[in-house]
């Protein structure tokens, strides 16, 4: 699977058109965001994302965690997004 890194300082539309594209192809892709800006910046880019798949008759399920990431300088705390692609409902 798919590991966007997404940073408070990434444009949403840009990882919204990455999650959508993963989207389409795998059906899923993970999102890690570590802080509020950039967790803000992925919760954004989600919404723009389900805008993008509509046109596919398709929506998304995002599923939150924190997961810890072992760097050798010190242990971050961050969110990770598991997206994953379902039918869009009817409209």
């Amino acid at each position: 699977m798919e590991t966007l890194r997404v940073s408070g300082t990434s444009r949403p539309n840009a990882i919204a058109g990455a999650i959508a594209a993963l989207l389409r192809s795998q059906g899923q892709v993970e999102m890690q965001a570590i802080g509020p800006a950039a967790v803000n910046q992925a919760v954004k880019a989600l919404a723009i994302a389900r805008g993008y798949l509509t046109g596919d008759l398709l929506d998304l399920v995002a599923q939150p965690e924190f997961v810890k990431l072992e760097t050798p300088q010190e242990e971050r705390t961050a969110v990770k997004f598991s997206v994953r692609a379902i039918p869009a409902a009817p409209a």
